[in-house]
């Protein structure tokens, strides 16, 4: 709240400024009294060019050097890395076309400013100009979605047949995410939106009579995966579309109301092990130097462990900020204990009799 209203004075003040100079202008008696910009005007408008140019740049640079340790870091999935170069690759890219065009564009600004006596040049077609600043382009663009396709056809693998996959369904709703799991047969029962009884704790509407749910698990709180084994997700909505985000995993896929939708990657870092990444651990220490500056303003904050997030990436309501659940990625042994100890869907519908 205080940063917004720091925000509405600076603009009442830049407004408030504004209108000054207006005033002070209108005050003055001018010899020439044309609203036609005149040399020293297209003069004065092709060094601001510069200066606006110059001020990008150093904006870019100062971004980089404050905030370039913002990103996340090691990838925890098996496609992350590729997914990072593809990343890389598209942003070295754009870097580097943006500071070659911003640079001529604001120096043509001012090498052909207007000038008294001087006209433009007019080509009524140039083919080999259009020829290049077609081609370029396209040739460029046509390497970066082709890349791309691949890419996303690696990451989307989702074949139930191959790798022993985990097969997973992610529930979301307004605002909270809750997972089920396919249990024994590796087989979701069947579900829908129109199946939920509330009364009977069956918040996912799933189907009481088909036999592959009596063995799924539902689990409210966490979701557990375990590293090194695939994992295919099965995502559902019960209300509007939210957007299941793993940024660590590098994944993320849009949960539709009245489809199911599917994304897929494996574990290849535990929670533990990345608790131990350098750059995590530089993240926690900043972190909690901030939350320990304000609690010894008198908030009460507690101190911040590493765990990974499922977060939701649309705005979906009024606490859309707060729509995630905890992660936690383990051994497959310490995962098959946690598995076994939590209730079937089958045993919470018999204790609901």
């Amino acid at each position: 709240m205080t940063a917004l209203l720091i925000i509405i004075v600076l603009v009442l003040v830049a407004i408030a400024i504004w209108q000054m100079t207006k005033i002070f202008e209108l005050s003055q008696v001018k010899s020439e009294k044309s609203e036609v910009a005149n040399d020293q005007d297209n003069k004065l408008n092709g060094y601001l060019m510069f200066g606006f140019l110059v001020f990008i740049y150093l904006l870019t640079i100062f971004s980089f050097w404050k905030w370039g340790d913002k990103v996340l870091g090691t990838p925890a999935s098996a496609h992350g890395s590729e997914y990072d170069n593809l990343m890389f690759i598209s942003f070295a890219l754009i870097f580097f076309v943006q500071i070659i065009t911003q640079a001529l564009l604001h120096y043509f600004a001012f090498k052909y400013r207007g000038e008294k006596g001087k006209k433009a040049l007019f080509y009524a077609d140039n083919d080999k100009l259009e020829f290049i600043w077609t081609i370029i382009p396209v040739i460029t663009l046509a390497g970066l979605i082709l890349y791309g396709l691949y890419t996303w056809t690696n990451l989307m693998d989702i074949d139930e047949e191959e790798g022993d996959p985990i097969i997973i369904e992610l529930y979301a709703q307004q605002f909270n995410w809750k997972a089920r799991y396919a249990g024994e047969d590796n087989v979701l029962g069947g579900a829908n939106v129109r199946l939920i009884e509330i009364d009977k704790n069956n918040v996912l509407g799933v189907d009481e009579s088909d036999p592959y749910a009596k063995d799924d698990i539902i689990s409210q709180t966490e979701l557990h995966l375990p590293v090194g084994r695939k994992v295919i997700f099965k995502m559902r909505s019960q209300d509007v579309l939210h957007s299941a985000y793993m940024p660590h995993f590098r994944a993320q896929m849009n949960c539709v109301p009245g489809m199911i939708t599917q994304f897929s990657f494996t574990p290849t870092i535990t929670t533990q092990e990345m608790r131990a990444d350098k750059g995590i651990q530089d993240k926690v220490q900043n972190i909690n130097k901030l939350r320990a500056d304000r609690r010894a303003n008198g908030e009460d904050v507690d101190s911040w462990e590493f765990d990974y997030v499922l977060l939701c990436n649309k705005i979906c309501g009024s606490s859309h900020y707060n729509m995630q659940m905890k992660i936690v990625v383990e051994e497959e042994e310490e995962f098959n204990a946690w598995l076994e100890a939590q209730q079937t869907f089958g045993e919470q519908m018999a204790a609901a009799q």
